[in-house]
């Protein structure tokens, strides 16, 4: 026989109905099984939270930290973008590197390094099968430059090399005047340093000059590059103008460190290339 359909209204049950009191008895124990937690839980919601602007009113609420926003954890948004400086720090650290190693090679005061003396063309013997033409070889591949006092050794690992790397030395622009391998020392060419001259001070602090400018623009452009990615996020209004501000401000703060690293290292180099 079939049952007659109640209505949804007769199936409601009154708080003191013995049959929702049992039902609640059963349901209760259940709980325990299941623990609310919050931990690592994310809210469904697509609704994006809507902030007050910071007044009077709400000023303790106010964001006053300088960190860029993140919206999703291991996602780069243009705001994060805006305020890495990773590549204009590593273009001041290059700058840096290239100015440190031009000052190097700088000879001011009777000294000379030797990675100047390495780094001269060599022409070798004839090669090909005609013998028309003739190999060139860094200096520092058939010979090692061992500098003592006022004199640097050129130690040559055959002896066929001698006459080719003393015709090199002597062609350099460094007024090197190289001597005769000694009988007791045959692979050892001795190339005294002339003594410091005004003239060869003076050609030195130019060229540290030269070369602290060389740095300067390298710098100015990694500026250069930030600010237009910086304009970019303001024409397509990426980011905010408060964070493009900061973010601005934080690489002017980066670029003048960098400036005054490099007025350092040159001052020095210098007093140095002055006293000798």
């Amino acid at each position: 026989m079939s049952h007659p359909l109640l209505p949804r209204a007769a199936l409601r049950l009154s708080s003191n109905s013995p049959l929702l009191t049992s039902t609640r008895a059963f349901a209760s124990p259940q709980r325990k099984f299941f623990p609310r937690t919050t931990c690592g839980r994310r809210t469904f919601t697509t609704t994006p939270t809507l902030h007050k602007k910071a007044g009077k009113a709400n000023k303790a609420h106010a964001r006053t930290d300088s960190s860029p926003p993140i919206s999703k954890a291991g996602t780069s948004t243009a705001t994060d973008d805006a305020y890495d400086l990773s590549t204009v720090e590593a273009e001041i650290l290059k700058a840096i590197e290239q100015l440190t190693h031009r000052l190097s090679q700088l000879r001011g005061g009777g000294r000379l390094a030797p990675e100047v003396v390495e780094g001269l063309k060599v022409q070798l013997g004839s090669t090909g099968k005609d013998g028309g033409g003739k190999e060139t070889v860094r200096l520092g591949d058939v010979a090692q430059v061992v500098p003592r006092g006022r004199v640097l050794n050129v130690i040559v690992g055959e002896a066929e090399h001698i006459k080719p790397v003393s015709t090199a030395i002597a062609a350099s622009p460094h007024s090197l005047t190289p001597l005769t391998p000694e009988a007791s020392n045959p692979l050892t060419i001795q190339v005294p340093l002339p003594p410091p001259t005004g003239e060869t001070r003076r050609a030195a602090i130019d060229k540290a000059g030269q070369a602290a400018e060389v740095a300067d623009k390298w710098i100015q452009k990694a500026r250069q590059n930030h600010n237009q990615k910086l304009r970019k996020y303001q024409l397509d209004k990426s980011v905010l103008p408060d964070d493009l501000q900061k973010a601005g401000k934080r690489m002017e703060e980066v670029v003048k460190k960098g400036h005054a690293e490099v007025k350092r290292i040159v001052d020095g180099a210098k007093k140095v290339l002055e006293a000798l």
